[in-house]
């Protein structure tokens, strides 16, 4: 009976160790800064996005190509952005977060990129056999980039003891593409300290 009554305790003390430890998740807005760790996350991806891409309109290249186009929207496509850093970076997720820039901003086309496009093409080439001639896209008219956004994501790591300071540079360069011209180069920079 002993026994029947020490399992009974020991299983009561277990449920409410079980209990005390469950993961608690609370929901927050997608704006909200969450840095646990001090690496790069969702903030820094879109925080740099948005500046960037205002940097990116604000510059001289901007009026000039609208000047000397009659006031054409420029078309851009944004090219590989590489992760240089010493973390794993998504930069899909900060090619996307540009990409919805870009777009809000309302000041300049978006067309599509890499892979993507490649599906998109593969379906227009499916449609002309499938599709009915007044629903079937045609070849040939799309709309051909005038830039091309690229860049980098570099860090600098500094560490004593506890403490380290991880510094975050983000580089990107606007390419005209008919010339090859470097039109406009912007960056951002990012400064942790992790205590």
């Amino acid at each position: 009976m002993r026994t029947n009554t020490l399992k009974f305790v020991l299983a009561i003390a277990l449920g409410f160790t079980l209990v005390n430890c469950a993961t608690k998740v609370e929901r927050v807005s997608e704006n909200t800064v969450t840095d646990l760790s001090g690496r790069w996350n969702e903030t820094d991806s879109r925080l740099t996005a948005e500046e960037i891409t205002a940097e990116l309109m604000d510059h001289a290249w901007y009026s000039t190509y609208a000047s000397e186009n009659g006031g054409k929207k420029p078309v851009i496509i944004v090219g590989l952005i590489t992760n240089k850093s010493h973390e794993q970076i998504a930069t899909e997720t900060f090619s996307k977060d540009i990409e919805k820039a870009i777009i809000n901003s309302g000041r300049m086309k978006l067309v599509q990129a890499g892979n993507m496009r490649e599906e998109i093409r593969a379906e227009r080439a499916d449609q002309q056999n499938n599709a009915s001639q007044s629903t079937m896209k045609k070849f040939g008219l799309e709309n051909g980039a005038d830039f091309m956004l690229q860049g980098t994501i570099n860090s600098i790591v500094d560490s004593n003891k506890k403490e380290k300071s991880v510094y975050y540079q983000i580089d990107l360069e606007l390419t005209h593409i008919q010339t090859n011209d470097k039109v406009w180069i912007g960056d951002k920079k990012i400064k942790k300290l992790i205590k």
